[in-house]
C-alpha cells in the first residue's frame, strides 16, 4: 500500500509469512523477516511512519535489501 512519508513510499507485509516490505521514496525496498503483525498495524498507523521505522524496525529484524 502506498502511504502518506517524505521517507516512505510503500508498505506491504505478507501476515503468513511475517514479512515486511518497506519500499524508500530513494526507491530502495528491502523485507524484513519475522515481524508481528502488530508492529506492522502500528508502522501503518503511524503520524511518522519514518521515525516508527527507526524506533521499531531498522536495526531490530533481519532483512534482505531487493534489487531495483
Amino acid at each position: 500500500m502506498d502511504v502518506q512519508s517524505t521517507a516512505i513510499s510503500e508498505i506491504d507485509y505478507d501476515e503468513g509469512r511475517a514479512k515486511l516490505l518497506v519500499r524508500f521514496i530513494s526507491g530502495e525496498s528491502y523485507v524484513y523477516v519475522g515481524v508481528p503483525g502488530a508492529v506492522h498495524r502500528c508502522f501503518v498507523d503511524a503520524d511518522s511512519k519514518g521515525r516508527y521505522f527507526q524506533a521499531e524496525i531498522r536495526d531490530r529484524y533481519p532483512f534482505n535489501r531487493l534489487d531495483a
